[in-house]
């Protein structure tokens, strides 16, 4: 492997993890983390934290059986694999082979932002023969499926709630100004550094994409998953789970307001208004989020009225719990996996 291409992949997993390092040291510098140990023994109500885990799983659950739905009009005809049965040819994902896949890849991109969606695709090739790139085409599917998904309820909630901040500056005396003003010379620089992140992935994405353009019969594997869309037999499932996905997602989010009193009656506007803002925080190539979703939560929660510290502790124990949650998924999925028989020995 030549140096560029070691420095390259070095750096793919240095700077999102340098970069989300910095956001988090920025926001916490000087904190007393002596009182975390506090709020979580005395301040904070654990009872919504394990009701929200359910919600969490079923979102990684959802996707799961969602991407099998895709999965199941491809066919690959290749001599390597075992046939399921010998009057159906094609290779069909097992549920809990995708859903342990996809466990693993949230655990993954942990480690190495973005890599999941890879790792999913070779779990699956590997347990149960299906073609890599034909997988990968799927899982761009879902992915323009979720962004047209975010981006409806993004401007939906945004247009419901914007009567909420009106009501908030008119009561506060709060302008748009003022809230600009209150940005120090750090906080824009992070907002900046945040908005380059973001350009360089676009740039690494396009670059990535190139090199498949070179691959003619990767290209037309993903092109085949892509069109798997079309093969789909329950299209109304297929959108119960897209939808579900994401209802699941801020269930899992939202739940976690009761656990401390400075959230508890902020009301689901503030939970949804703050969902949307986080979702676009993680573009940013950071694992899991980290610093970006902090930064993002952390001045919603302050604009709709909470303490700096109160939300500053919020976004650091929510955030960590439910890491820990997707943590202990993975590991579950990779111990179950050790334990599925593979349907295709051959493959590596």
């Amino acid at each position: 492997m030549e140096a560029k291409t070691i420095l390259t992949n070095t750096a793919k997993i240095i700077f999102p993890i340098l970069l989300g390092g910095a956001i988090l040291y920025w926001m916490y510098r000087g904190e007393d983390f002596g009182r975390i140990s506090h709020i979580l023994t005395e301040e904070m109500d654990w009872t919504w934290m394990l009701l929200s885990f359910p919600f969490g799983i079923l979102a990684q659950m959802f996707r799961g059986w969602r991407w099998k739905q895709t999965l199941d009009p491809i066919e690959d005809l290749s001599p390597s694999t075992v046939k399921l049965s010998s009057s159906d040819p094609r290779i069909r994902a097992r549920s809990t082979t995708c859903i342990y896949a996809v466990f693993i890849s949230y655990a993954a991109s942990l480690v190495i932002p973005r890599i999941g969606e890879f790792s999913r695709c070779a779990i699956l090739k590997r347990y149960d023969g299906v073609s890599f790139s034909k997988a990968l085409g799927t899982v761009v599917t879902e992915r323009a499926v979720d962004t047209l998904i975010v981006m409806l309820y993004s401007g939906i909630i945004l247009l419901i709630e914007m009567s909420i901040f009106g009501t908030f500056f008119k009561k506060t005396g709060t302008s748009f100004n003022h809230i600009l003003s209150g940005f120090s010379l750090t906080g824009w620089l992070v907002t900046a550094v945040c908005g380059i992140a973001v350009l360089i992935l676009l740039h690494l994405l396009l670059k990535n994409f190139s090199i498949y353009n070179k691959v003619k019969m990767t290209l037309s594997g993903i092109w085949e998953g892509v069109l798997s869309l079309r093969g789909i037999k329950n299209l109304p499932l297929y959108l119960f789970f897209s939808i579900g996905i994401w209802v699941m997602y801020f269930l899992h989010y939202y739940l976690t307001f009761f656990c401390f009193d400075f959230t508890a009656n902020l009301g689901i506007g503030c939970a949804l208004v703050s969902f949307v803002v986080a979702n676009f925080a993680v573009i940013v190539p950071t694992p899991n989020g980290a610093g970006p979703w902090h930064f993002a939560i952390k001045t919603m929660l302050i604009l709709y009225g909470v303490a700096d510290e109160q939300a500053l502790w919020f976004v650091l124990i929510v955030h960590s719990v439910q890491t820990l949650l997707v943590v202990a998924l993975g590991i579950y999925a990779w111990a179950a996996l050790l334990f599925t028989k593979r349907l295709n020995p051959k493959t590596t």
